[in-house]
C-alpha cells in the first residue's frame, strides 16, 4: 500500500502532542525515535526517570508511556494519519514498548479524532471540586471508553469509595515512617520561583494546590512537609466522585493498555468539562492496592484511582523540549 511519510514537522508536532501526556510525578519517562525509511515512531521507557522507591517494577512508567502512546495516536488520526501499533515488538528490547508505523488513513476513527482538542486542555487538578452529580450518561461514556482500551473502569459504591479514602491515608502514614517514598517526590518536586518557572519535568509548586484543612478528597500533598509560599488553605469535598481503573491481568502489556485507557478516559473526562485528578499513593503499596479492589465484582488489578468533578481545570505543568525525546533516524 502506497505510504505518505510524515516530515520531520509533523512528527516533531506528533511527539509534542505524545508527551502531554500524564505520568507519575511529571517525569515523563519516554523516550521516541522516528525510523524514517520505516515510518514508524518507536515509543521506548526512560528508566533512568523511573521512582526507585515507589515504583520499583515501573508499572507506572508503563502507565505514562501508555497514556503518551494514546494521545500519539489521537494526534496522529487528528492528522490525517493512521496510527498501526504492535505492543512490545521485541521480547529481547524490554525498553521498547512500542512501534507505531504511520501510514495514509485508509478509514476514519472519528472518536479518536474528537478528542485532539483535550490534549491541550487536560491538566490534574489539585482543586476542590463542586458537590455535584457526575450525570450517568456521562459515567457510562467514561465506562466505555477504557473498554475500548481493554481495561475496566467502575465507580465505586459509597462503602468502597470510603475504604479507598482510608487506604490513601494509610499510605500517607506509611510515608511519614519511610521516607525512601518522600525521596521520590522531592526529587520530582520543583519547589522555589526560580527553579519552578524554569522547570522542564517534575512538578512545580504552582501545581501542588492548596493545603487541605478539610475534607475526604485523595489528593497527595507534593509539597512533602516542605513550606510553600502562598498556598492557601481551603476545604474539600467530603464525598469525592472516585473511578477504579483495572485490568484482568497485570503484565508490562496490561500496564501499556491501562495507561491508553486512563488517558482516553482523561481526555474524554476533560472534553465533558470535567476536571481530573490521579492518586496512585495506596497502589505502590502492594497490599494496599490488593485491598482496594471490590470484592463484589470482577475488577482484576487496580491500575489507577481517579477522582472526577466540577471544577478548576488545573495549571498545565512544564515538559520537555521536543530535542530531549525524540531522535530522527
Amino acid at each position: 500500500m502506497p505510504v505518505l511519510p510524515p516530515d520531520v514537522k509533523t512528527v516533531t508536532a506528533l511527539v509534542r502532542d505524545a508527551a502531554a501526556a500524564p505520568s507519575m510525578h511529571n517525569a515523563q519517562p519516554w523516550r521516541f525515535r522516528y525510523l524514517a525509511d520505516r515510518h514508524t515512531l518507536q515509543l521506548r521507557a526512560d528508566t533512568e526517570r523511573a521512582m526507585l522507591h515507589s515504583d520499583p517494577v515501573h508499572r507506572g512508567l508503563h502507565l505514562g508511556c501508555g497514556a503518551a502512546l494514546f494521545n500519539l495516536r489521537v494526534a496522529a488520526e487528528h492528522a490525517g494519519l493512521e496510527p498501526r501499533v504492535h505492543l512490545l515488538p521485541d521480547a529481547a528490547e524490554p525498553q521498547l514498548l512500542a512501534d507505531v508505523r504511520l501510514t495514509e488513513r485508509t478509514s476514519d476513527d472519528a472518536a479518536l479524532a474528537t478528542l485532539y482538542p483535550a490534549i491541550r486542555r487536560r491538566h490534574t487538578s489539585r482543586y476542590p471540586f463542586a458537590v455535584k452529580d457526575i450525570p450517568e450518561t456521562v459515567r457510562a461514556a467514561l465506562s466505555e471508553a477504557a473498554r475500548l482500551e481493554g481495561a475496566r473502569l467502575d465507580f465505586p459504591s459509597p462503602w468502597h469509595a470510603q475504604s479507598l479514602l482510608e487506604l490513601v491515608s494509610d499510605a500517607e502514614g506509611r510515608d511519614t515512617l519511610d521516607s525512601r517514598n518522600v525521596e521520590d517526590l522531592v526529587r520530582w518536586t520543583r519547589i522555589g520561583a526560580a527553579e519552578a518557572d524554569t522547570a522542564t519535568d517534575g512538578v512545580p509548586e504552582y501545581a501542588f494546590g492548596p493545603r487541605k484543612w478539610y475534607g475526604d478528597a485523595p489528593v497527595r500533598d507534593f509539597a512533602a512537609r516542605r513550606p510553600v509560599d502562598d498556598r492557601g488553605t481551603v476545604t474539600f469535598e467530603n464525598t469525592p466522585h472516585l473511578a477504579l481503573l483495572s485490568t484482568a491481568e497485570d503484565g508490562t502489556e496490561d500496564w501499556l493498555r491501562a495507561g491508553q485507557a486512563l488517558e482516553r478516559v482523561l481526555l474524554l473526562a476533560t472534553a465533558n468539562d470535567l476536571a481530573t485528578s490521579l492518586t496512585s499513593h495506596a497502589l505502590e503499596w502492594p497490599d494496599l492496592r490488593w485491598l482496594a479492589r471490590d470484592p463484589r465484582s470482577a475488577t482484576g488489578f487496580v491500575q489507577m484511582v481517579l477522582r472526577l468533578g466540577y471544577g478548576p481545570e488545573g495549571p498545565a505543568t512544564p515538559r520537555r523540549p521536543v530535542g530531549e525525546v525524540l531522535d530522527i533516524q
